[in-house]
C-alpha cells in the first residue's frame, strides 16, 4: 500500500480512537458493577457486568496503546509506511477484534441483522440503558474501523511472510 496512504489511514484510524477512548474513559470512571447491577433481578447481573467492564477495560487499554503507537509513527518526521502498517495491523487484531469478540462473551455480533437496519450486536442478558448505549454507540466506529482495516486481517501478514522468504 503507498505510504501516502498508510499515513492517511493511520490518521483516520487515531481520530477514530479517540472518540473510542473518551466515550469508555466517561463510561468506566461513571459506572461500577454495583451500580450497573443495582435493580435488575437473578443471579446473573453481577457475573454478567464483571465480565462486560472486564472487557471494555481490556479493550481502552489495547485502544490507548494502539492511539499512542500511532502517534509515534505520525509524529516521525519522515513517515515510516511498514511501521504505520504494522500499528494499524495491530489496531484492527487487538481493538477490532476486542471489540466484536469480547473475552467474556457478554454480547456478539450477529451478522443476520447487519443488513436490516437493526443492532447486529446481540446481548447475553438483557443490561441496562448506559451499558447498552456504550457497547451499541461503540459498534459505529468500530464497523468503520473494520472496514478501513480489513487489508490487514490478512493481506497483510501474507506480505510480511511472503518478504521474509525472499
Amino acid at each position: 500500500m503507498p505510504s501516502a496512504n498508510v499515513k492517511q489511514l493511520c490518521e483516520t484510524t487515531r481520530e477514530k480512537l479517540k472518540l473510542v477512548i473518551g466515550q469508555l474513559e466517561a463510561f468506566l470512571n461513571e459506572y461500577s458493577i454495583p451500580a450497573l447491577a443495582a435493580g435488575q433481578e437473578g443471579d446473573n447481573a453481577e457475573p454478567f457486568y464483571k465480565g462486560l467492564l472486564s472487557d471494555l477495560r481490556h479493550l481502552l487499554v489495547f485502544s490507548e496503546v494502539s492511539y499512542e503507537k500511532l502517534g509515534v509513527t505520525l509524529r516521525r518526521p519522515n513517515f515510516d509506511g511498514q511501521f504505520g502498517e504494522r500499528a494499524l495491523y495491530d489496531v484492527y487484531h487487538n481493538c477490532v477484534n476486542g471489540y466484536f469478540y469480547p473475552k467474556n462473551e457478554g454480547y456478539s455480533e450477529d451478522g443476520r441483522y447487519a443488513y436490516t437496519g437493526q443492532d447486529a450486536i446481540r446481548f447475553l442478558f438483557k443490561p441496562v440503558r448506559p451499558a447498552r448505549d456504550i457497547v451499541l454507540g461503540l459498534s459505529k466506529v468500530f464497523e468503520e474501523l473494520r472496514d478501513d482495516l480489513s487489508y490487514y486481517e490478512s493481506d497483510y501478514m501474507t506480505q510480511q511472510r511472503m518478504q521474509r522468504q525472499k
